[in-house]
């Protein structure tokens, strides 16, 4: 989850706002989703200098909230470095909601991953007062071997950190009772997991992970009838190559089976990606949620758009693989 500035800078929002809920369904990036009580959230990269949830309404609308954080809030993060916010993760336990969000860009500091506790789903939040996770910790971090791709995705930036801190998701393991973030991005393009502490603020220890194939960012883990699902992008964020791929395992951590592509670009709608899973309360489908640019030709980059989050169905097949999605149907 890389991002431009001047593609933040697009994404200029009122405090709340209503949008209809078919397909493309507000202008924002890299939505995680939480189902609470009945209800669908999610959490995008806004812009802003701050963070908000949106709500699926009962009449099926889609409705932004206050900020849950907000940047000049977060006194751990010096105002001289202007960081942004992005790819947020809201995860339950404790009868609380733990906030996790990515301090970015990577360059000329590290990236890191903060955390926030919330009352509600839609706040209030209060920081921790320190990163969870800080990329200058990987300046020494050992190379790994990558599995081979055939899409010539290479990680970006000086490589001056081997690892960017950013894009956490929070997995509560059904088989060992253990919270598990995940996090990673392009520049490095390596894939890390921590067990996070009962407190859920703090880390316990990091546990080894294979590396997925053609793994980028945006790492999302799910359960489903004994397999787990690593699905995470792959790709360049602004280009036409960006999409979801995913693996498959019978642990929380590998090893993979490399299963392909489940979201690519189609037509116009290029580079959808960042993406998280749900299954719907009130129809019990499972639905991915993701980001895209539309209306866009050529394969990138694309600057002059608004990427647009976008939900879609998701669907198994008898043995288990996922239909790839369609991001032109309706």
């Amino acid at each position: 989850m890389r991002r431009a500035a001047a593609a933040l800078a697009t994404l200029t929002l009122p405090a709340c706002a209503t949008v209809p809920a078919d397909g493309s369904v507000f202008a924002g990036a890299d939505p995680a989703a939480l189902v609470a009580d009945g209800q669908v959230w999610l959490y995008p990269t806004g812009g802003e200098g701050a963070l908000h949830s949106w709500r699926r309404s009962a009449d099926g609308q889609w409705q932004r909230g206050p900020a849950l954080i907000r940047l000049d809030q977060i006194g751990w993060i010096p105002a001289a470095e202007q960081r942004q916010l992005w790819a947020p993760h809201m995860a339950a336990a404790n009868g609380r909601y733990y906030f996790y969000y990515s301090v970015g860009p990577q360059e000329p500091w590290p990236a890191k991953i903060g955390v926030a506790v919330c009352d509600t789903p839609a706040g209030p939040c209060a920081d921790s007062g320190r990163p969870l996770l800080d990329g200058a910790d990987s300046a020494n971090l050992a190379a790994r071997a990558r599995p081979e791709c055939t899409d010539g995705m290479e990680p970006t930036g000086s490589g001056r950190f081997r690892f960017e801190a950013i894009d956490p998701m929070v997995f509560a393991d059904p088989a060992t009772g253990r919270h598990l973030l995940y996090a990673g991005g392009s520049n490095g393009s390596l894939l890390r997991v921590w067990e996070l502490a009962p407190d859920m603020v703090s880390i316990v220890r990091e546990v080894p992970v294979d590396q997925p194939p053609c793994f980028t960012e945006g790492a999302w883990m799910h359960e489903r009838a004994g397999t787990y699902y690593l699905t995470y992008s792959s790709g360049h964020w602004d280009r036409s190559d960006y999409s979801v791929r995913y693996a498959t395992a019978q642990s929380a951590t590998g090893p993979w089976t490399y299963r392909g592509t489940i979201l690519s670009s189609a037509g116009t709608i290029k580079g959808p990606g960042h993406h998280s899973l749900f299954t719907d309360p009130v129809t019990g489908q499972e639905m991915i949620a993701y980001h895209r640019w539309e209306g866009q030709a050529g394969d990138g980059p694309y600057r002059n758009a608004r990427r647009q989050v976008a939900i879609a169905p998701l669907r198994y097949r008898a043995d288990g693989t996922i239909v790839p999605v369609d991001p032109g149907a309706p």
